[in-house]
């Protein structure tokens, strides 16, 4: 197809997070045109930023790791490299405030040895563990190198159940699996499909050294993930219509779509349907896909994040993770949010299905006498603010059986596709999977209208 042939061609994505963006990206840079509808007055899906007087917040803290290639790619496209950068080695503090003794610093870091020697030397002094419990540690660590995270037996078995039988003790569990799997796969061990946590580990820390290395935001994730990447789309010749839902979407004469929005129907040769999945259930034309209510099927988990701005500063690391206490991660967003007084931290807590809906009066209560057993510093420091963010749907379940629910890219009507972190990336729900099902929905409708194409991350091709 000629170049001329693919500017008269049109598609429509529907859905504005990191998902849409990508696909959206990735057809106009093939020359197809491109609109790209997003129902909320701005981009960014569940990753993105709002004004709370002085302060720019971020809805729930987001890291990403030296592994997640395609969501490096998506930074370096929108000209955002810079702005979340990678830490040069992994290094993740860890207090036990449970210890015997009193509170206790440990550390999960790397060196520059090969895998799997690269971990051994921080586990080998990592505190928090037994010296029997670190060696059963690194004899897990090996059988799981040697499992294949796509084999659809491990969808079928909870990740507790394989380190049962792989000797873990439930203090390991906790200090270690857990302390990981709970961030990354926002379910604990019992509730996490081996074949993602498989996923996860074999990827992030026996696929090469650096894959763990952790990287974050500096900046706000809006400045990322709305302004960058709507300045990124505009180049691109895509059309962004913000606050406008997609009404219904419909078949055209001569195989093209309808795409019904407020006051104007779009007409297109391709469809990405980025959005969620109960989203994408309601807009799907009838037998589009084999089984459309298994989307209905595929469970959503909770995120909590709470908020506190303290008058000084309590912590003088850029964040910690904590044993110990009800508390998980804790993130310095200070200078992030803009704030020139004082101290704003963001705790962020994964897998919180039993407090997504508690009162902010109970949450203050409850994790403002954790963050004094976490921080000394804290106990004369006044409060100047405290609130929550929740995300109830922040991303789908990882339970066992997932995977076979989970639809491919392309779907029975040709012309129509899927994408969105639920859709079967073989990742969890990271930013890293929302990238990577653009990826997959932009090759596959390239490929539909003949246009040769080069996959971004040549590995994946």
């Amino acid at each position: 197809m000629t170049d001329e042939d693919m500017r008269s061609r049109h598609a429509v994505v529907i859905g504005g997070g990191l998902a849409g963006i990508t696909a959206a990206l990735q057809l106009a840079d093939a020359g197809v045109g491109v609109t790209l509808v997003e129902g909320r007055p701005r981009l960014g899906g569940l990753a993105f930023s709002f004004q709370r007087g002085a302060l720019t917040v971020d809805n729930g803290q987001h890291v990403y790791l030296r592994c997640c290639t395609a969501y490096r790619w998506f930074l370096d496209r929108v000209d955002g490299a810079a702005l979340a950068p990678l830490q040069d080695r992994l290094d993740v503090p860890v207090l036990d405030v449970a210890a015997a003794g009193g509170p206790r610093l440990g550390r999960l870091r790397r060196t520059a040895l090969p895998v799997p020697l690269h971990l051994a030397a921080g586990l080998a002094t990592y505190p928090h563990l037994s010296l029997a419990e670190r060696a059963s540690v690194g004899r897990a660590a090996l059988a799981l190198g040697r499992l294949d995270p796509a084999d659809p037996a491990l969808d079928g078995i909870d990740f507790a159940t394989w380190l049962g039988r792989h000797g873990q003790s439930r203090r390991t569990i906790e200090a270690l699996w857990d302390l990981v799997g709970v961030a990354t796969l926002n379910a604990t061990a019992p509730n996490a499909s081996m074949g993602l946590a498989a996923m996860v580990f074999k990827t992030g820390l026996l696929s090469e050294p650096g894959a763990a290395d952790i990287g974050w935001a500096r900046v706000p994730l809006g400045d990322l993930h709305d302004t960058l990447a709507r300045k990124a789309l505009d180049s691109a010749g895509v059309r962004t219509e913000l606050s406008n839902r997609v009404r219904a979407v419909s078949r055209a004469e001569h195989g093209r779509w309808h795409v019904d929005i407020a006051g104007e129907r779009l007409e297109a040769d391709t469809v990405v349907l980025a959005v969620a999945q109960r989203e994408a259930h309601a807009l799907l034309p009838e037998g589009a896909v084999e089984d459309r209510d298994r989307l209905l099927d595929i469970g959503t988990a909770p995120i909590l994040n709470i908020h506190v701005v303290y008058d000084r500063k309590v912590l003088r690391r850029p964040f910690f993770s904590a044993l110990g206490t009800p508390v998980q991660w804790v993130f310095d967003r200070t200078e992030a949010s803009g704030l020139t007084e004082g101290q704003y931290l963001a705790l962020s807590q994964s897998a919180a299905q039993d407090e997504i809906d508690t009162p902010v009066a109970e949450l203050r209560a409850r994790y403002l006498p954790e963050l004094e057993r976490l921080l000394p510093a804290a106990r004369g420091a006044q409060v100047r603010d405290f609130f929550v963010t929740r995300e109830r749907t922040a991303t789908f379940a990882p339970s066992p059986g997932v995977g076979r629910l989970r639809p491919g890219a392309r779907t029975r009507a040709p012309g129509l596709y899927l994408a969105g972190a639920w859709t079967a990336t073989g990742w969890p729900a990271t930013m890293e999977g929302a990238v990577r099902s653009g990826f997959s929905a932009a090759g596959a409708a390239l490929s539909a209208l003949g246009r040769s194409h080069e996959h971004p991350l040549k590995e994946a091709a």
